[in-house]
């Protein structure tokens, strides 16, 4: 989908330079990717201590 943005340049090159991406289309979709997945692991977060999984750490980490 083409859309037209207005960006600060400097944050887009700051952005590039800090991923190591060559494209301004490259940084925007991997700046994307990161907020959804962070968005995820935040809704994930508000079930912590209210699942009661029966999981053995010490086994899964093999420490017997």
């Amino acid at each position: 989908m083409r859309t037209t943005l207005d960006l600060p340049e400097n944050l887009l090159n700051e952005a590039m330079k800090a991923t190591h991406t060559n494209t301004k289309t490259a940084v925007i979709i991997r700046a994307l990717e990161e907020l959804v997945r962070k968005s995820k692991i935040s809704d994930l977060k508000k079930y912590r201590g209210k699942i009661d999984l029966d999981i053995d750490l010490n086994e899964i980490r093999d420490r017997h």
